[in-house]
């Protein structure tokens, strides 16, 4: 029943935008409209949205209903085997992990994704097999091109979307480019209040110690978010440049969270109510400044840059318990900080030669410095702790890589040695808890044939290095209730992967086929403190995982009709010595994206996406299926309407189970995805062209948070 009013509100809001679009359309003149107009209409009507090239998915993102998402994070959501996590601090591919993240060939982190918006975006390209000339850590890389100008001119786009889930969000945006003659700029100013909902549950028994406990918790935050930026670009000839960058998110969070607890042990059984009024603070700042110049002497292309990367957290909590139905009396008083800031420099040259070759090598070196520290209060004990913690991290990088064509097989082959030095250190301690040196080669191999014009065939293999990202090696941990805590792992160590692949392609359809080994996967793990009653919930190294993937890419087109549909066949298992292995059998990821081009500029998108039951081994997570639509039209070629609808049917709910450390474990996350939001968008002046370009140096501000 409840689904018959989402579907009215959108129909309304679906007959007020039109009826106001053709109103704009038929009060034009039928002369004013130009032969230039009417090709340019005829561009855009043709451009696909998606395009495949051995696997490789790229998504022009300008030219379709995706540049009226309000952000990039969900943006990302919405396109093939990308998957976003409840809390949207996480983003992976399906079968490949966690992703490196490009925005113009700039190396860029989450963070980054939230400074950045929609609107600015040209293309998105999911490469599946990145070469050796991106760094070790990841096996499939997102890149993301930002549209820029052509001749002296401006542009300022000024957008307001209006989000209806579970609680109103509004996110206003401006946007503007400048350039004239040798100097271009690039600024934006983005201010959201937003009202996100999450609930989820956990349910576990202790096997061996006669526990059982079983807890639900939902918040509801009040959200204050700018996200700005600007960038400066001098072409000083037509080969040297000099840029600078800087951007920024500047977050405020209040959020309490309403929690009841089931607890058994043994004989004693308890019903609490915790309340906990929350307040976070999360600030991001990233700048960068790169000097290019041709090496005319020997062809050699020089890129010289340096980058400064800070992000701070402060959590400050206040807890209260209520044990069975009796008072709430305050539990404890939390306050707890995390900063790191990231130093880096790099130097990267490429020369080409007559026969086609291309030589590229270059070395990096970056310094990180986190400090975390937690002061607790327990008024049940009457006592404080307080931890202050600090971790520094080295990390000097030195690669090759040749490319080139020989005959009919075009080929990439390169090596990365990388050295990392880490501490990890409490103040109160004499010396360091952490102190690892370790050096690793990644070497890359890359081959491609055309068999004909029309039939390719490309065979990769790669070896890698997933690194945990720096909060997640901090002493941060969230009080759920008095027997829970989720927490951080100073322990945590690097996944090493090595996988393999060949694809086929013919036209733009294409198969592959890979098989991946994980040596020290990180996944959630259970840790009991029996002295304390305390259950402990972080990420801990696994033993290994191995996998095996069939991929199948598979776009049609017939009249005003494109669809594009993934099909991922995995078979995946996970095994560790702590977790019972439960079952591994092959599972379904599937994707289909239908756009119609419909008269008088309209468009109508309609997608889905859904998981079959996931069995790997230790986890065994629910189906999923999720659809989502959207209306876009724009008129007179300033304005642009666009109304989504996404999750139609509700399907919000994520369960997992797996059993490890003897303690059997049923979760189940619910996120506020069921949405309608009307976005408008208005543009002025023109920017055809741009030499803006900017590096970024940190190979590693993806863990920046």
């Amino acid at each position: 029943m409840n689904i018959y009013l989402p579907l009215k509100f959108l129909l309304a809001l679906l007959l007020f935008c039109l009826s106001f679009a053709v109103k704009a359309q038929n009060e034009t003149p039928k002369d004013s409209i130009s032969n230039e107009q009417l090709k340019e209409v005829v561009i855009t009507q043709n451009k696909k949205t998606f395009t495949n090239t051995n696997g490789n998915i790229k998504v022009d993102v300008a030219n379709s209903v995706y540049n009226a998402i309000p952000n990039t994070v969900d943006l990302l959501s919405k396109l093939p085997t990308v998957q976003v996590s409840s809390d949207k601090e996480n983003i992976t591919v399906v079968g490949k992990g966690n992703p490196l993240i490009y925005i113009d060939n700039q190396k860029v982190g989450i963070n980054d994704l939230n400074a950045l918006v929609p609107a600015d975006i040209k293309t998105i390209e999911i490469i599946q097999n990145p070469s050796s000339k991106y760094e070790a850590e990841g096996r499939s890389v997102i890149l993301i091109t930002r549209k820029f100008s052509k001749k002296d001119s401006f542009r300022t786009d000024i957008s307001e979307v209006a989000s209806f889930k579970k609680n109103y969000n509004n996110y206003l945006g401006f946007n503007s480019s400048f350039k004239k003659n040798k100097l271009e700029w690039k600024a934006n100013f983005n201010y959201n209040r937003l009202n996100p909902w999450e609930s989820h549950s956990i349910d576990y028994q202790i096997k061996n110690a006669d526990i059982a406990s079983k807890y639900d918790v939902s918040a509801t935050t009040k959200r204050k978010q700018y996200v700005f930026g600007g960038g400066l670009f001098y072409k000083i000839n037509d080969d040297d440049y000099f840029s600078f960058n800087v951007s920024s998110r500047l977050r405020d969070d209040t959020f309490p969270i309403n929690t009841f607890t089931y607890n058994k042990n043994q004989d004693a059984e308890n019903n609490v109510l915790t309340w906990s009024d929350n307040s976070s603070k999360k600030n991001f700042v990233n700048s960068f400044l790169n000097y290019s110049k041709k090496i005319k002497a020997i062809n050699t292309q020089l890129f010289a840059g340096f980058q400064y990367s800070n992000f701070q957290q402060i959590l400050i909590t206040m807890v209260e318990n209520n044990y069975n139905e009796t008072e709430f009396n305050l539990a404890q008083n939390r306050n707890q900080n995390f900063n790191v800031d990231v130093f880096s420099g790099r130097i990267d040259l490429e020369r080409k030669f007559k026969n086609e070759m291309n030589l590229e090598y270059g070395g990096l070196y970056s310094s990180a410095k986190s400090k975390s520290g937690t002061d607790i209060f327990d008024f049940e004990k009457n006592e404080n702790t307080a931890l202050n913690y600090d971790f520094k991290e080295a990390n000097s990088a030195a690669y090759t890589q040749l490319s080139g064509k020989i005959k009919k097989i075009n080929f990439s082959a390169g090596f990365r040695v990388e050295n990392t030095n880490v501490i990890g250190k409490y103040k109160t301690d004499s010396s360091p808890l952490i102190d690892k040196n370790y050096t690793n080669v990644f070497p890359k191999v890359q081959f491609s044939m055309a068999i004909d014009s029309t039939k390719n065939i490309s065979l990769n293999y790669a070896k890698s290095i997933s690194r945990p990202n720096y909060s997640s090696l901090s002493n941060v941990a969230v009080y759920i209730n008095p027997y829970f805590v989720y927490s951080s792992n100073i322990n945590l160590g690097p996944t090493f992967n090595n996988e393999i692949s060949a694809t086929f392609q013919y036209n733009d359809k294409s198969v592959k086929a890979s098989y991946y080994q994980n040596k020290n996967p990180a996944y959630n793990s259970f840790l009991f403190d029996k002295a304390k009653n305390i259950m402990t919930f972080k990420d801990v190294n696994f033993d290994k995982e191995t996998g095996f993937g069939l991929d199948f890419e598979l776009p049609f087109t017939y009249k005003f009709w494109t669809t594009t549909n993934s099909l991922l066949f995995f078979l995946e298992k996970v095994e560790d010595p702590s977790a019972e292995f439960l079952d591994s059998k092959p599972y379904l990821y599937y994707y289909s994206n239908n756009e119609f081009k419909l008269p008088k500029d309209y468009t109508f998108v309609l997608s889905f996406w859904g998981l079959t039951e996931q069995k790997k081994g230790v986890f065994e997570r629910n189906p999923r299926f999720v659809v989502d639509m959207a209306l876009s039209k724009t008129f007179l070629k300033k304005w642009n309407c666009t109304l989504i609808y996404n999750n139609v049917f509700k399907n919000l709910a994520e369960t997992e189970e797996f059993t490890i450390n003897d303690t059997s474990s049923k979760a189940r996350y619910v996120v506020d995805g069921h949405e309608i939001s009307i976005s408008v968008k208005y543009s002025f002046g023109k920017v055809k062209e741009t030499e803006f370009k900017g590096k970024n140096v940190n190979e590693s501000e993806n863990r920046i948070r």
